[in-house]
């Protein structure tokens, strides 16, 4: 009993890391209680560890020590039954960073003006760490980003102060994949890439994630599993781009673009259905594409398959408010001084994310044109349209008959679409909401 006393004593930092995580004492925190890190904490504390999320927002962290959710996917009572059992706790300061045996970075990476990758979460997260870093720590960046930047940029802050990876400590990369609003596919059940900078912080990574997540998937390396997250969201945003374009064509040679997806997904092999709309949005699907594009031309060469479909999605606004004005100028209505009621300002149906929605897009060009836009989202109770605070409009039969054209942007399901189909002059359908229509309702609802 002696013996083994003293040869827990003399473990390595790391091997007594591994030791607590597998008993679950081990404590955790979050920097960055956002979208992705509050649920992350969450599933942490439901099993078993002390979890302190770091959050510079005030209102997020007092949000999280009163029980109180402003996160969808997060109910409060999950918050409330964690505060009383002392697993979870909030702070605005990364003091205690240095009492903590893993550290994961859920900060946002979002574009400059310039279409480069915004560094400076993720930089300044790095830089607190290593302030109060210490043997027998392991770190875990979440935050979508370019390949190379786990060892490019908080690897060298690290072992700025001494300390040897693989040896010290740990550090790897797990991309998010979080889909808000998701009730099927949530923080728990969505598999989890892991790669470490070396083999012994992959493995100490996995065994973490894997006291949480139903499924880990170790990788070579930090860059490897950077770039999966990468070729996820390209591959999505290039297959959009070409569906957009083929919509385009579509509306050139008057077949419904609808009708020719639904057609072709029937082959049982070789076909994936995407659909055209407005644009895209969301944090993930517009920037990192961007990101990749950004590194490779970094490194002296082109994406150019990227480059085109980012061209294409970015242009989906101009396009339906091109179809917006068409529609206008059959009624013999101009598109200065119409009133415009937009259906839907999220990004994706069902949430209340407006992130990068191209709907802002739409809303301001409308607005250049002269248009009066109103909006109505059930799930966006007001927002910052074309430089004011607007309000939902009610969705009521004046408010239909009042506008001049209604345009479907985001197909919620709390939305009453027979009576925005009975009394709005016209409706612009860029989400194919309504399907088939017969001959009578085609002349008053137009598909993207």
């Amino acid at each position: 009993m002696a013996r083994t006393q003293r040869s827990s004593q003399h473990a390595s930092p790391l091997a007594q890391l591994a030791k607590r995580i597998a008993a679950r004492n081990a404590r955790v925190a979050v920097i960055g209680l956002g979208y992705v890190g509050l649920p992350l904490a969450v599933e942490f504390a439901k099993e078993g560890f002390r979890v302190t999320g770091i959050d510079l927002d005030r209102r997020r962290v007092d949000g999280v020590n009163r029980g109180r959710s402003y996160i969808l996917d997060v109910p409060s009572e999950d918050l409330q039954k964690l505060r009383r059992a002392r697993r979870l706790s909030a702070t605005s300061s990364f003091e205690p960073l240095g009492a903590q045996d893993a550290i994961i970075i859920c900060v946002p990476t979002p574009l400059r003006k310039t279409r480069e990758p915004d560094m400076s979460f993720i930089v300044s997260a790095s830089q607190e760490i290593a302030k109060r870093v210490r043997r027998g720590q392991l770190i875990v960046l979440e935050s979508t980003t370019y390949p190379g930047t786990t060892e490019e940029v908080i690897l060298p802050a690290i072992q700025a102060h001494g300390l040897t990876v693989g040896k010290d400590f740990c550090l790897a990369f797990s991309p998010e994949r979080i889909d808000p609003g998701n009730a099927t596919y949530t923080t728990r059940t969505i598999p989890k890439v892991i790669g470490g900078i070396t083999p012994q912080c992959t493995r100490l990574a996995t065994a973490l994630y894997g006291t949480a997540i139903h499924r880990t998937v170790p990788v070579s390396s930090a860059k490897v599993a950077e770039m999966v997250k990468l070729l996820e969201n390209t591959f999505r945003a290039v297959n959009i781009g070409l569906v957009n374009e083929i919509a385009l064509i579509c509306h050139r040679l008057g077949v419904d673009v609808w009708e020719v997806i639904n057609a072709a997904k029937t082959k049982p092999f070789g076909f994936m259905p995407f659909y055209p709309g407005p644009g895209i949005g969301g944090h993930c699907i517009p920037s990192d594409p961007v990101y990749l594009a950004w590194k490779v031309r970094a490194q002296g060469s082109e994406a150019r398959f990227i480059e085109l479909a980012t061209q294409i999605n970015g242009a989906m606004p101009e396009y339906v408010v091109h179809r917006t004005m068409s529609l206008l100028n059959d009624r013999r209505k101009s598109m200065k001084g119409a009133k415009v009621l937009l259906l839907g300002l999220a990004y994706k149906p069902n949430v209340g994310d407006l992130r990068d929605s191209p709907a802002l897009d739409v809303a301001r060009l409308l607005k250049e044109r002269g248009a009066i836009v109103q909006y109505h989202d059930p799930f966006v109770p007001s927002a910052e349209l074309n430089g004011r605070r607007q309000m939902s409009k009610p969705l009521t039969a004046a408010t239909l008959r009042g506008c001049d054209c209604a345009v479907v942007l985001t197909d919620h399901s709390k939305v009453d679409y027979d009576l925005v189909r009975r009394q709005a002059p016209v409706v612009l359908d860029t989400r194919n909401h309504y399907g088939q229509l017969d001959r009578r309702q085609a002349k008053k609802i137009v598909k993207l």
